[in-house]
């Protein structure tokens, strides 16, 4: 199996990737967690997307606040899929970050979650890799049909007096 890459752009943004790790744990995908920041360590940030797919890597996933180059500036090194994950900051409540990851330039395409949406990034980078992966398409299909059941039982539970 291709591994995942997580790439904060500070450790700083640790805790917001804790759901992502969580959700790789879950489904068994190896991953790899490393700082990089496009604009202090930009020659690291390059060289390491630049060699991903060759390191063994399938999907990246960028986390970064505030300015959040991060995501676009791995998607300028690779054609693997890059996923973007704008993390709140206290300015502007991470909508600075969710734009700078989301308005990416033509031909330069970055996947974009909610902000501070980790887990949903991990779900994702797993989809993508279950295109090629039947086991893994299985357990994501396992998840979804606990989810299904879950809710199924709230509704079988719900009590209005």
């Amino acid at each position: 199996m291709k591994k995942v890459a997580v790439i904060m752009g500070s450790d700083s943004d640790l805790p917001v990737l804790k759901g992502a790790f969580e959700q790789l744990k879950k489904l068994e995908i190896p991953f790899e967690a490393h700082v990089y920041s496009a604009h202090r360590t930009p020659v690291e940030a390059a060289k390491f997307a630049s060699s991903a797919r060759e390191n063994g890597f399938g999907v990246l996933i960028a986390a970064a606040g505030k300015a959040a180059h991060l995501a676009g500036a791995l998607a300028a090194q690779t054609t693997l899929p890059v996923i973007g994950i704008p993390v709140k900051s206290s300015t502007l409540d991470g909508l600075d970050a969710l734009l700078s990851t989301v308005q990416m330039p033509s031909g330069m395409p970055v996947a974009t979650v909610a902000i501070d949406g980790a887990a949903n990034a991990a779900l994702l980078a797993a989809q993508i890799l279950a295109v090629e992966d039947a086991d893994l398409a299985d357990k994501l299909l396992a998840m979804r049909k606990a989810q299904h059941d879950a809710v199924i039982a709230k509704d079988a539970a719900l009590k209005i007096d």
